[in-house]
């Protein structure tokens, strides 16, 4: 078997290797999206993803209700650059301007009643899914950076990091000390591999979103893939549960956010963490081969177009 340890680093503080999205919440029951909240600290998470545009601002005031005054090793997460419009089927909007991403930062603080957020990462719009800077949005990462820095020299954020960038963005960002990156990567979808090596090297923290494959129609799902499947019968454990302890086993620097809006769906998402995969089985999940298509991100943006 191998030893996968459960904990993991992101911004220089120590947390669970398995975290929580809390995007989903929006869509729960205020009592519910509470109950959710409290449960996953109970069960010891203590990184929880976030933005102020999730709701918009509704999740962050779910998370304050449910949680403050937070734990101590509590550490939450949030991100900038985008804008929520309601729109099906992606109900956001590019904010890429420095003020908007020192706007949105401000709007974090209030609404989780913070002095600090931990590290706040800086979603780009140079990958899907389904939201592109177009006009003045188009925005130079310098520029962005620089607010981004500034925003760290005065406290108001301690790491900063980028989401839904492409390998050249990441390395041009390095300098300004980057913290960890979010870009959609699983089982079926690994184009970002060789963003995932220079993560590592790095010691940044790698954090996938999509990590089972796409919840959009005609798009793989890892709890479906045969191996998977065998693989999570040999073991008595979940198909979905097998996909994210790849992830573990695959990087030491993963960090995973699930999200649900069930304390059920939680638990599960958690007990990955506790999923042992033998030599063998990573191998043979290793030899997977991924869709020859378009990168999932991509593909989805592509469905989404043709809606």
């Amino acid at each position: 078997m191998t030893d996968k340890p459960h904990l993991g680093g992101i911004g220089g503080n120590p947390v669970a290797r398995v975290g929580y999205g809390a995007m989903q919440l929006f869509e729960a029951s205020f009592d519910d999206a509470v109950a959710v909240l409290r449960r996953a600290v109970e069960l010891g998470v203590n990184h929880i993803d976030t933005a102020s545009f999730y709701g918009p601002g509704e999740v962050n005031r779910r998370i304050r209700e449910a949680l403050a005054p937070y734990p101590d090793d509590l550490v939450i997460v949030s991100k900038v650059g985008a804008r929520f419009t309601g729109d099906d089927p992606i109900p956001l909007a590019a904010a890429q301007k420095p003020a908007e991403l020192r706007a949105a930062v401000e709007d974090d603080l209030s609404q989780l009643g913070l002095d600090r957020i931990p590290v706040v990462n800086l979603r780009r719009m140079d990958l899907g899914p389904g939201v592109a800077a177009e006009g003045d949005q188009v925005v130079d990462l310098d520029d962005q950076l620089a607010e981004m820095i500034a925003l760290r020299d005065e406290g108001k954020i301690g790491g900063i990091g980028v989401s839904s960038v492409p390998l050249d963005i990441l390395q041009c960002a390095l300098p300004a000390g980057i913290a960890c990156v979010q870009n959609a990567y699983s089982l079926l979808d690994r184009a970002h591999e060789s963003m995932l090596d220079l993560c590592t090297a790095e010691g940044i923290a790698w954090v996938p979103f999509f990590p089972l494959g796409s919840a959009f129609p005609g798009f793989p799902k890892v709890a479906d893939n045969e191996v998977v499947r065998e693989i999570a019968g040999e073991l008595d454990v979940l198909p979905a549960q097998v996909g994210l302890a790849w992830l573990l086993a695959h990087a030491p620097n993963t960090l995973l956010i699930p999200g649900t809006r069930s304390i059920a769906h939680l638990e599960e998402n958690l007990g990955a963490g506790d999923v042992a995969l033998s030599a063998d089985a990573i191998a043979r999940l290793d030899a997977v081969t991924t869709p020859g298509a378009a990168p999932m991100a991509l593909g989805i943006e592509r469905f989404i177009e043709q809606r």
